[in-house]
This record gives structure tokens, C-alpha cells and sequence, in this order.
């Protein structure tokens, strides 16, 4: 999962402070930031469109789908709702 430490530009593919891991894209901009714990993905995490627009919420435990999902459409309007558990889709709500 951190295997790739730079893009062909130099732009650092992410940072890992304590127990935090942003991920970016290519134009410097965060894709995605959460809790990693013990080398999983573990509560909340945020994930965002190129733009820097938010795209989704998300929940993990022990790195798998946990918890509630929340999409945003690129209005910044909720697309869906849809929770997971152990990785496996319980319900998706609109």
C-alpha cells in the first residue's frame, strides 16, 4: 500500500505522521486522509475528487468497509448513504 513513495514529478504519493496517512494526488492536492493504524485503515476517512471538492466519507476497521459510507455528488449534494460491515454492503440508502 506505501510502496510508491514519489510520482514522476516529485510530488510525494503521501505522508504518514503518527498514526494519520494522507494520500495525494499528482498536483499536490489530498485524495484521501484517515487513521492507519497498525498498517490498516481504521475509522474515518476522507476521500476527495482531483479538484479538491470532498467525494466521500468513509469508515474502515481493520481495514476493511465498516461502518457508514457517504457519497457527495460534485454539487457538494449527498448521492448516498450505504453502510458496510466486514467489508460486505448491509444497505444503501439515497
Amino acid at each position: 500500500m506505501l510502496e510508491k513513495k514519489f510520482y514522476s514529478n516529485g510530488q510525494k504519493v503521501y505522508d504518514l505522521d503518527n498514526d494519520r496517512l494522507t494520500y495525494y494526488y499528482k498536483n499536490g492536492k489530498i485524495k484521501a486522509e484517515g487513521p492507519f493504524i497498525n498498517n490498516m485503515m481504521d475509522g474515518e476517512w476522507k476521500f476527495y475528487r482531483e479538484s479538491g471538492q470532498l467525494w466521500q466519507v468513509a469508515n474502515f476497521k481493520n481495514n476493511m468497509k465498516h461502518g457508514l459510507w457517504v457519497r457527495y455528488d460534485r454539487n457538494g449534494k449527498e448521492e448516498y448513504r450505504e453502510i458496510f460491515e466486514n467489508n460486505k454492503a448491509k444497505g444503501r440508502k439515497k
